[in-house]
């Protein structure tokens, strides 16, 4: 019988398209997708692991962009810019981000579109998952 498998035609099975599991990030913001945009590259799920404050983040981010070496002043932005999210401090946010904006056109930011609500939405985010890791 096997000799005969092998001219036969075998039915292909039909795959069924596996389940993408959604992150936390993603089920924390639900349908506001908008949210979910302005978060996905610029918070820290976890930033006290981070081992930088927000003002030395800055601070070097300006040195490099007065050197002119844009990429390191990019990542140290982004670095104060996810840190000023962990803090809660719209002002911050809009204005680091709007100075990674300058330095890098290309990249989009969405947060800029609405920092107020992206930064709330994170807050939230900190509050549920940061105590929850404590209690572990």
């Amino acid at each position: 019988m096997r000799i005969l498998d092998r001219f036969r035609k075998k039915k292909k099975e039909e795959k069924k398209p596996e389940e993408v599991k959604k992150t936390e990030l993603e089920e924390f913001c639900g349908d506001d997708k908008e949210v979910y945009e302005a978060l996905l590259n610029t918070m820290f799920l976890d930033p006290r692991k981070i081992g930088t404050s927000m003002k030395e983040a800055e601070e070097n981010a300006k040195k490099f962009k007065e050197s002119g070496d844009l990429i390191k002043a990019r990542v140290q932005y982004e670095i104060a810019g996810g840190l000023a999210i962990w803090k809660g401090d719209v002002k911050k946010v809009a204005m680091l981000f709007s100075e990674l904006q300058k330095i890098s056109p290309n990249i989009s930011y969405p947060i800029l579109k609405n920092p107020e609500r992206a930064v709330q939405k994170a807050k939230e985010y900190y509050t549920k998952y940061l105590k929850e890791e404590k209690k572990k």
